[in-house]
């Protein structure tokens, strides 16, 4: 029987939860750039799922914090709660978490996985 963290309803939880996080993430920059939406609510919409995540990574896999990908998950959320409060920087945070997420996202496993703690 595989373990609780592998079982295939938690998988597309996992998953939904990512795709919810991805449209707030697109609200969030839609509304930074004009479009009628509430940046406050997308905001804290980031937030709110980003913590969801990680929480949930986090239960699966608790040594996450010991990697490099644990650190890129704890400075992202520090930039998107300043961009919950910080008017002014709102706009550059956003792009350096885009950036710093896809870095991360896309940086080779050994790297990633690997203990920043060597």
């Amino acid at each position: 029987m595989k373990p609780l963290a592998h079982h295939p309803a938690l998988r597309w939880f996992s998953v939904v939860l990512r795709g919810f996080h991805l449209v707030t993430v697109i609200g969030l920059g839609a509304a930074l750039m004009g479009a009628p939406l509430s940046i406050h609510q997308q905001s804290m919409g980031v937030l709110s799922t980003g913590i969801a995540m990680f929480v949930f990574d986090l239960w699966n896999k608790p040594r996450m914090l010991l990697e490099w990908s644990g650190v890129a998950l704890v400075v992202k959320l520090g930039g998107v709660t300043l961009m919950a409060l910080n008017d002014e920087l709102r706009l550059t945070l956003f792009w350096g978490v885009v950036v710093w997420s896809a870095i991360f996202a896309h940086a080779p496993g050994s790297f990633r996985h690997a203990s920043w703690r060597r």
